[in-house]
């Protein structure tokens, strides 16, 4: 069996081997850091997603080294695999950054403002894409487009007008529930993901669409209006989960003792790592019901990081020790500042105290 050919691609002119067959974005991320474009459909645990936003447009500069004429228009890094010597230009092409302007605008185009109270915000996508690539004023003087709100279960809440139609939600539903819970209605500007008839979604993994929404769009009613996720403490932590196809690896969002929210762990990428279940999600909210591993790695450029913390124990409460069961003085503030000088009583000056009465040799 002959093994799989390695391709020569350069992105922003970095050279790197891929095996065949392998999109530019996902060579662009084993090279890491600001040459991985941005992503806001594709999500590589979901087969066909991608396609759909266009913000990892990218300049191919060099098709291959049998072909090297470039590419006559922007191409979709998520869904075009590279060749053998391709050249890309991601960050270092105006052109690129000219085109995800526009993408940013148009995703924000019928996007509410509504950042201050929305449960996203913090970890979301589309707010991370707007300030890195987004400009800082809007050209739209119509009126946005906005959907009612729909009730489509005890768990999940539904706000239509926040989405931006990256399909991963009704992908991930398709895929890990193995039947189709809801999907696209309408078309065009009227287009909206829904449930027909207003069914509710129920099965037991349906939670992971809280999790792969880059947006505000799908959030988690059992924390919905509770916390702003930066005042919480994300840490790692596990449960033997009755569930077959669930592992209970997940992260906690704490503060004090108390549970306010139950995700899956996510990649550097802001993707899933293992899928979830309901109940590990929704009924365990309980820190006696996990066993905690440690804080979770945040980015340093994440809001979140602002409070994080290292380790999760609770700081020692001294003070019993201290004073014991009879009140006293803590500690003899003469015998651990720097500033008084032990041999000397303040009580004993006549007036009150000046610099010069702690200047050796003072005749005070």
């Amino acid at each position: 069996m002959s093994e799989q050919p390695q391709f020569k691609v350069t992105i922003d002119n970095i050279t790197i081997d891929v095996p065949a067959g392998t999109t530019i974005l996902n060579a662009a991320r084993m090279i890491g850091g600001d040459v991985t474009p941005p992503a806001m459909c594709y999500y590589s645990k979901l087969k066909d997603s991608g396609g759909k936003c266009r913000t990892c447009l990218v300049e191919v500069s060099k098709g291959s080294e049998k072909d090297p004429r470039p590419m006559p228009k922007l191409v979709a890094s998520c869904r075009t695999t590279v060749m053998d010597g391709m050249e890309v230009k991601n960050i270092t092409s105006e052109k690129v950054l000219d085109a995800r302007k526009g993408v940013v605008e148009f995703l924000l185009l019928n996007h509410p403002l509504d950042c201050p109270v929305c449960d996203q915000a913090g970890e979301c996508d589309l707010q991370n894409l707007s300030y890195e690539h987004g400009s800082e004023v809007t050209r739209y003087e119509f009126k946005r487009r906005t959907f009612e709100k729909e009730d489509i279960g005890p768990f999940i809440s539904l706000h239509m007008t926040r989405c931006i139609m990256c399909f991963r939600c009704v992908y991930t539903a398709e895929q890990l529930t193995e039947r189709r819970e809801h999907g696209i209605l309408e078309r065009g500007d009227h287009a909206q993901i829904s449930t027909l008839l207003g069914k509710s979604l129920d099965n037991d993994f349906i939670g992971n669409v809280i999790d792969v929404c880059p947006v505000g769009a799908l959030t988690d009613k059992t924390f919905r209006f509770k916390n702003r996720v930066w005042f919480t403490k994300p840490v790692d932590a596990h449960r033997d989960c009755n569930h077959e196809k669930c592992n209970g690896k997940v992260r906690l969002w704490m503060r004090g003792e108390e549970v306010f929210r139950v995700t899956a762990r996510k990649d550097q990428w802001g993707e899933v790592e293992e899928f979830i279940c309901n109940e590990c999600r929704f009924h365990k909210k309980e820190a006696k019901d996990w066993v905690i591993e440690g804080p979770s790695v945040i980015k340093r450029s994440s809001v979140i990081a602002q409070g994080h913390y290292v380790g999760t124990m609770k700081p020692p409460v001294l003070i019993d020790k201290v004073i014991g069961k009879q009140p006293k003085f803590l500690m003899e503030i003469h015998n651990v500042s720097d500033v008084n000088k032990p041999e000397i009583e303040l009580s004993k000056i006549d007036g009150p105290a000046h610099s010069d009465d702690f200047v050796q040799g003072s005749k005070k």
